[in-house]
Order: C-alpha cells, then structure tokens, then sequence
C-alpha cells in the first residue's frame, strides 16, 4: 500500500470516529471521574471510568474539540474496556511514546488507535491526542 493510501486510510479512521464516536456519554455513578482540558485550543473532555476489580468495566466521554482530540477519545475508551488499570496506564505510555516518533512494541496489536500515529509529524497537534490518554491516567492514579 502507498504511503498516500495509508496516510487517507488513517483519515477514514480519525475521521469515522470523530463523526461516531465511541462511547459517547457519561457513566452514572462512576468511581473515576476527570476533567481536563488543553488551554492552547480549547479542547477539552470529561471522562468517566467504572473501575471493578482493577480492571476497567466501562469507560465513557463527552467533550469538545478538534476531530484528532475526539477521535483519540473515541479510540481510548474502546482499547481501555476490559484492561486492568495497570494495562490501561501501559497503554497511555505507549501512545505518548508513539506521539513522541517513539518506537514502541511492533507486536502490541493498537487497533484503530494506529491511525493517530502520524500525529507525531505535527508537535501542536501531540496534545490534542494525548488529552484524553492523559485524563485516563490521572483518572486512574487519583483512584488508587
């Protein structure tokens, strides 16, 4: 596949995800709960987790910003269902590291979140994908 073929393939899967997002809402009476925000656009995001047992049960968002913030969102909540808090932590730093041009585990399967990676070619937009990964390890550590 062409690296335009790939670059649009990735677009489809921001794009998609900005327009349905995933997991779009609140949880009621969740046990972790954040908001944050990025004061350099505007983006900002609530965050709701149902963490049972170490592991995440459930995991919701409502928010606004740039479709690279809200999609990133969409992707978190998904690849965060059913991970214990400590995979889901793991998979915040990994995607930093991934924001940063960093290399990370070839054999970690990313999913959609893959689609965000060139992100790292555009340092000001590194902050609106990293929001809501960033809320969900605050979320996280502040819970324990």
């Amino acid at each position: 596949m062409q690296m335009s073929n790939l670059d649009q393939l990735y677009r489809s899967v921001i794009m998609d995800h900005y327009k349905k997002p995933r997991n779009k809402g609140t949880i009621e009476g969740s046990n972790v709960s954040i908001d944050m925000n990025n004061p350099t656009c505007g983006d900002r995001i609530h965050l709701t987790l149902q963490v049972e047992d170490g592991i995440v049960s459930d995991a919701k968002f409502e928010g606004e910003g740039c479709s690279i913030s809200m999609s990133s969102a969409s992707m978190m909540t998904q690849m965060v269902k059913g991970k214990t808090t400590e995979e889901a932590v793991e998979l915040a730093h990994v995607f930093s590291d991934m924001m940063l041009g960093k290399e990370h585990d070839e054999d970690l399967d990313l999913g959609d979140v893959e689609a965000l990676s060139g992100v790292a070619q555009f340092p000001a937009r590194i902050k609106c994908a990293t929001l809501a990964w960033k809320a969900m390890e605050k979320g996280i550590n502040e819970n324990k």
